[in-house]
Order: structure tokens, then sequence, then C-alpha cells
């Protein structure tokens, strides 16, 4: 391989990692939306309980 061919190999290496990187930032976004949407939906499946509890709930 010639000087030419080891600079292009090496720039092509540092997208690559560069590339990895992006997608790895945006699965981490990604988890990060998950846990929050599970988290909403935790809480709305608690209140929705608790308001079902009081509308039938007679003395």
């Amino acid at each position: 391989m010639d000087l030419i061919g080891v600079a292009v190999s090496g720039m092509n290496n540092a997208h690559d990692i560069s590339a990895d990187m992006e997608q790895g930032k945006k699965q981490q976004q990604r988890g990060k939306l998950q846990r929050l949407l599970r988290e909403q939906k935790a809480r709305l499946y608690i209140i929705r309980r608790c308001v079902v509890m009081l509308l039938c709930w007679s003395d």
C-alpha cells in the first residue's frame, strides 16, 4: 500500500468510529426516552386506578 492508500484507510476508520459513536449516542437517547415513557405509563396507570377506586368507593 502506498502512503495515500494508508491515509485514505485511516480517514475511513476515523469516519467509522465517529459513525459508531453517533449510533451509540442515538441508542442512549432512545433508551432514556423509552425509560421516561415507561415511567409516564406507570404514573398514568396508577392515576387511572386511583380515579376508578374513588369513583367506585361508597360508604
